[in-house]
């Protein structure tokens, strides 16, 4: 945009040449606003007429020509059918744009599916130390053995005789009584997971904001460029007109006219370029939107945000409490105390009740009923115990637990660089804010005072005290003056969008029509 931006000042070449025309024209009373007239995007390519509009309707058949030349001229021609209304597209506004991007950007997707990926996480860790039960079950062949303890006909290994079928079930299980905070502590990091991600997916609402404004301000900017190069080209077609009249008669002066055709061509090239660069910030919006169907943008200038600069500690602060990155390196640092006490926590034993039931049965096994004889074919348990459970590594655990407050360390640095890198951001883009709006303003007023210098031209050229060459200066510096309060325009635009985006407070770059909507809610 920079590179057509600085082509766009050989405008001067317009005015310059159309000072004739200029001075053809009555003088017109200053307007209130100098901003470029309403303008849309280039229309759409006409539909093709019907054969009804375009041509004359053949006679229908069957129809006799001496009927028809017998009709009498008083009778009412039959009204053609009705022409099919062209639908025109949506208008998608700033706000609608941001709103289709928050919602249909893949990383904004991708984000939110990371979320309620920790999500389930949390759920998990609430649910899993009370769920850590043991469910067994088996099935195998069973000879046929009978007697008792003292008695029994059946050897050793009995491999011969009938074979049946044994079964057995079992549960057994621990809930914690007691785990030395690796419960409560599996917990907070688990919800700390949740609120990185929850500011994971600010963060990429956040950067998809300023992707969209600079794409919107964009295709604004373009399209008040073409409606600028638009009327300069009228200008110049009619004043070539005359210019070629004259020649032809020999009044003219040629090499004025090859001057004239050669600015023209000039005008065609911009325009060109200017297109380019709407049409890629128009597809541009489509991706970052997921909006494929055709759309237009508002018939309206671009005009400044109506946000005003506040002193710069304002906007740090913001970004310290908004920030998504900054809220992510917090979140992170208390994920990772949280992982720091679960590993110190896990150097002491679990305290709980141990739960067990068992069932086992083998029909072709004598079931023994002597409570001191073990019988594993046959029986129905259950119990519950305090139990002490403990898992014997002690020196690998000392190794989990420095490498958990390694990462800790790692973490509480990444907070310091986002804090401090954040600053620069903030600081960057509320700079580049205030010398985009001070070049606003200076233009601004040149633009008012090169209108004036026109004006007063023009009148002095009715009257006679001027000559009609007196036009062009004016002219010329009029036209790069309105192109340059446009520019600056769209830089002050653009620098508080990425103040928005360096603070993650998105009223810093809110519209004039939103900041009214939101006005008696902030009240």
């Amino acid at each position: 945009m920079a590179v057509s931006r600085a082509r766009f000042l050989s405008l001067s070449c317009v005015w310059v040449t159309a000072s004739a025309q200029v001075l053809a024209q009555p003088a017109a009373p200053p307007r209130e606003s100098e901003r470029p007239p309403a303008r849309s995007e280039p229309p759409p390519a006409p539909e093709p007429e019907s054969e009804s509009e375009s041509e004359a309707e053949p006679e229908e058949e069957g129809t006799e020509p001496a009927a028809a030349e017998g009709a009498s001229d008083e009778e009412a021609v039959p009204a053609a059918p009705p022409a099919e209304v062209v639908r025109r597209p949506p208008v998608l506004t700033l706000e609608r744009c941001l709103a289709l991007a928050e919602r249909n950007y893949p990383k904004v997707l991708e984000a939110q599916a990371r979320l309620r990926h920790k999500r389930a996480q949390r759920t998990q860790a609430h649910y899993q130390p009370y769920t850590e039960f043991t469910f067994t079950a088996g099935l195998a062949p069973a000879p046929t053995v009978r007697g008792t303890a003292v008695y029994s006909p059946d050897t050793d290994l009995p491999l011969t005789g009938r074979i049946g079928v044994a079964w057995q079930v079992g549960i057994e299980g621990l809930v914690p009584l007691w785990t030395f905070g690796k419960i409560t502590n599996t917990w907070d990091a688990a919800a700390a997971q949740v609120t990185v991600g929850e500011h994971e997916v600010l963060k990429e609402k956040n950067d998809v904001r300023l992707a969209v404004r600079r794409a919107y301000y964009g295709a604004m900017l373009a399209a008040d460029a073409l409606a600028l190069i638009g009327e300069a080209t009228k200008i110049v077609d009619k004043y070539m007109a005359r210019l070629e009249e004259r020649v032809e008669e020999g009044e003219g002066d040629e090499i004025e006219l090859i001057k004239l055709r050669l600015h023209r061509e000039e005008l065609t090239v911009r325009a060109s370029e200017a297109q380019k660069q709407q049409r890629i910030a128009l597809s541009g919006l489509r991706f970052l939107t997921g909006y494929t169907r055709p759309f237009s943008m508002p018939d309206e200038p671009l005009e400044a945000l109506p946000h005003k600069l506040g002193p710069l500690a304002r906007y740090l602060a913001a970004a310290r409490l908004y920030r998504p990155e900054i809220n992510m390196a917090r979140a992170g640092v208390l994920a990772r105390e949280a992982q720091v006490r679960l590993e110190r926590a896990k150097l002491f034993p679990d305290i709980g009740i141990a739960l067990n039931a068992r069932y086992a049965n083998a029909p072709t096994v004598t079931d023994q009923r002597n409570p001191f004889v073990v019988d594993p074919g046959h029986g129905r348990s259950y119990g519950a115990a305090l139990a002490l459970r403990y898992k014997f590594d002690f020196l690998p655990q000392l190794a989990r637990l420095a490498q958990a407050r390694a990462q800790l360390e790692e973490i509480r640095a990444t907070e310091q660089y986002a804090l401090g890198g954040v600053g620069v951001e903030v600081e960057t883009a509320y700079r580049d804010a205030e010398d985009a709006l001070l070049r606003l303003e200076a233009y601004e007023c040149a633009a008012a005072l090169a209108r004036k210098w026109l004006i007063q031209v023009q009148q002095g050229i009715d009257v006679g005290t001027f000559d009609d060459e007196d036009i062009v200066d004016p002219a010329r510096e009029y036209a790069l003056k309105r192109f340059s309060q446009m520019s600056a325009t769209f830089d002050y635009n653009l620098a508080l969008a990425r103040l928005s985006q360096a603070t993650g407070w998105n009223a810093v770059a809110r519209e004039r029509a939103e900041s009214k909507r939101s006005a008696p809610a902030s009240k």
